[in-house]
């Protein structure tokens, strides 16, 4: 902890008056407060400083600003955390939208990164389109990882075979260009602040199909209505995106059966066999 709290004193500029034994609230000699994360030795805590700063430069997004990270923790702004009032999802919608303005030159991002605590590939070889791009480096990636895990009974050639099929058949005529995205959008993932503004936390950032993004949210119980209205009205979403939802989030699936077990394995396989 005291190499930590030498290596925060100096990128802060002053004494710190309060540090707290894991991630929390750190507050300065001079009444500054921000907010520490921590834990076990990672290169998430760059990449996620790294995906804060790209999402922070559109216009109209709200991300805590980094103030510094190291191998085992980042720093952030501290944004005191209040409860979602009336238009704080039209906010959250718009926003979203104006995050998925921003445009690419090419799926993927310039370093892999997290998702959770698994490593997401992003880095493809090439020029890809984005039915490659999400098989190879999201769908295909998944698998891998849970034949690994001890799932290989379930994960057969037959099955994985015809999976890469269907999500090549469903995704290939997705024509948009590469937006931003957060890569992990889900309840969690955004904080509403004392004044009722959105902001976004947490990303696992990469250039994608923004249906991708919209899926996540739909994932675990939804947003409200007024997300989905008020993204709809700044950018509607391609034709048949809906049928496309399942694709989008069996990636995410996959992702918490590879990091929390069984139990993510019958909704996994549901999917695959539905597409």
């Amino acid at each position: 902890m005291m190499d930590k709290e030498i290596t925060l004193r100096t990128i802060l500029g002053e004494d710190i008056t309060f540090m707290p034994q894991g991630s929390g609230l750190i507050e300065t000699a001079g009444g500054k407060r921000y907010y520490l994360k921590t834990g076990a030795v990672s290169q998430a805590y760059r990449c996620e400083a790294h995906g804060l700063r790209e999402m922070g430069k559109a216009a109209g997004v709200n991300v805590p600003q980094v103030i510094g990270f190291g191998k085992d923790f980042i720093l952030t702004e501290y944004i005191p955390a209040g409860s979602p009032c009336p238009g704080f999802f039209t906010a959250l919608g718009r926003m979203v939208a104006s995050l998925h303005r921003v445009r690419g030159e090419r799926f993927g991002f310039y370093e892999d990164n997290f998702i959770g605590a698994n490593p997401q590939s992003n880095i493809p070889e090439g020029s890809v389109d984005w039915a490659e791009f999400y098989y190879r480096h999201r769908i295909s990636f998944q698998v891998r990882l849970a034949r690994r895990n001890g799932y290989n009974r379930e994960f057969t050639d037959a099955r994985t075979n015809k999976l890469r099929d269907n999500v090549y058949s469903m995704l290939s005529g997705v024509t948009e260009p590469p937006a931003l995205l957060h890569g992990d959008l889900w309840a969690d993932n955004f904080l509403c602040s004392t004044t009722g503004t959105p902001y976004l936390i947490d990303p696992a950032v990469y250039y994608g199909h923004r249906e991708a993004d919209i899926a996540m949210t739909m994932l675990f119980g939804g947003f409200p209505t007024e997300f989905y209205t008020a993204y709809d009205n700044e950018l509607p979403l391609e034709k048949g995106w809906r049928d496309r939802i399942p694709v989008y989030q069996l990636y995410h699936v996959l992702n918490h059966l590879n990091l929390f077990g069984g139990g993510y394995l019958r909704q996994a396989l549901s999917i695959i066999d539905s597409l």
